[in-house]
């Protein structure tokens, strides 16, 4: 899905969300997502201090629930 900038261009989807923002695409809490995290279940970067999460890395675990949820049919 793109996003109409102000300037009429549509703009690209992000590659890197912050926590807050991974949060609200998933649809899961904070706490979640951190746990997550270091159950090693979604992968992070890291850019100075900031944590991010990758689309990528996104997709990664939508994925493998899919996978996870087929496997138990």
């Amino acid at each position: 899905m793109s996003v109409m900038s102000h300037h009429g261009a549509e703009a690209a989807a992000p590659v890197l969300y912050r926590v807050t923002e991974a949060t609200t695409v998933l649809r899961l809490s904070r706490t979640v997502i951190y746990e997550l995290i270091r159950a090693g279940r979604l992968r992070t970067v890291t850019e100075g201090r900031t944590r991010l999460v990758p689309a990528s890395a996104i997709a990664d675990y939508v994925a493998l629930l899919e996978r996870e949820a087929g496997a138990g049919r």
